[in-house]
């Protein structure tokens, strides 16, 4: 069986929210067509307490973009964004939810991030995708949302760990691109890593 994981597509991501993405609301309506050619559908959700440790404002004297150590991983430092309960949290409104099973909340530890949908960046946190999907029978997995280079990527290349068989829908997608060439460079790592790059069109 296959499943279309949604990764992130909250509206602190989409422009005019804390982390917004370029673009990001553009993928909305491709995202609601796509699901209607899946019948098993999840999506991740950032969901940080107000605590968390990557964001600058909870490290006095460093800014938005500087590099810390956190409990031992290299961590960028982001703006508060998607903290639990807020509007920033909540998904697009405009995305199509009602055919979800279930929603995988990440970054709720304030001592680690999570990037992936399946674990925390230190690889000790699970979020119990995962061996959901193992126990529905979910065998290939096709990744959309946001952001590319960052939480898009590491559901991608954590879902090949896993042993997933997995499809990233490049252009249900957008970039943060902190460098020129991010998303370029992130299409090509998950590439790499076994992934097949699709279309919303080649589905």
């Amino acid at each position: 069986m296959k499943a279309l994981v949604i990764v992130d597509v909250q509206n602190d991501f989409i422009p005019g929210g804390a982390l917004a993405v370029k673009e990001g609301d553009q993928i909305v309506p491709i995202i609601n067509s796509i699901q209607q050619k899946f019948d098993f559908i999840v999506a991740t959700q950032d969901w940080h307490p107000k605590d968390h440790g990557s964001f600058a404002s909870n490290h006095h004297g460093k800014e938005i973009g500087e590099f810390i150590d956190l409990n031992g991983i290299q961590q960028i430092l982001w703006p508060v964004h998607c903290v639990q309960g807020s509007s920033g949290a909540d998904f697009h409104p405009h995305l199509s939810k009602k055919h979800w099973r279930a929603v995988f909340q990440k970054g709720t530890n304030p001592l680690v991030d999570s990037y992936s949908g399946f674990f925390d960046n230190n690889r000790q946190g699970d979020t119990g995708l995962s061996s959901f999907l193992k126990s529905q029978g979910i065998a290939e997995i096709f990744v959309c949302g946001l952001a590319t280079d960052y939480c898009v990527k590491f559901t991608v290349l954590d879902g090949l760990e896993e042993g997933f068989k997995v499809n990233l829908i490049a252009d249900a997608t957008r970039a943060v691109n902190l460098q020129p060439g991010d998303f370029e460079m992130a299409i090509e790592q998950m590439k790499n890593a076994g992934a097949t790059i699709l279309k919303a069109s080649d589905l």
